[in-house]
């Protein structure tokens, strides 16, 4: 019998395509924990996004875990940028998009939440790695 074998830039936008939205919705949820799941699912949700977006356009091993520790590092620096508050910026943030993406305000606590996202996006890719061997 024949094994199936999977692409992995396929199962990692499958991936993508489902977490986008459920990330989207944790910012219009009212419902119990709404300030958790609004503020800090919401961070996990966005690491594991970005980390599948990068995969999809690098699918190699070595991505496996470099674009999760890259993703940290780059969202460690938005967070940081969420500090300086210039005109431009704040007009960006202003918007939902700005908001989505850049955020709004720096809290340590996301840090943690980001490592979480990214840890279980490394996860993740390793076992979309593992599948299509």
């Amino acid at each position: 019998m024949r094994k199936l074998r999977f692409n992995p830039r396929f199962l990692a936008f499958v991936s993508l395509v489902v977490i986008v939205p459920i990330g989207i919705s944790t910012k219009f949820y009212h419902g119990i924990g709404v300030q958790w799941v609004s503020d800090y699912l919401g961070d996990v949700l966005y690491e594991m996004a970005w980390c599948w977006f990068l995969f999809i356009f690098f699918p190699t091993k070595k991505a496996v875990w470099r674009i999760p520790i890259s993703v940290f590092i780059v969202t460690c620096c938005l967070e940081f940028l969420q500090l300086w508050h210039p005109a431009w910026l704040q007009a960006i943030r202003a918007t939902f998009a700005g908001r989505m993406l850049l955020g709004t305000t720096f809290v340590t606590a996301d840090f943690f939440y980001y490592a979480i996202g990214c840890l279980l996006s490394w996860l993740w890719l390793r076992q979309i790695w593992q599948i299509q061997k």
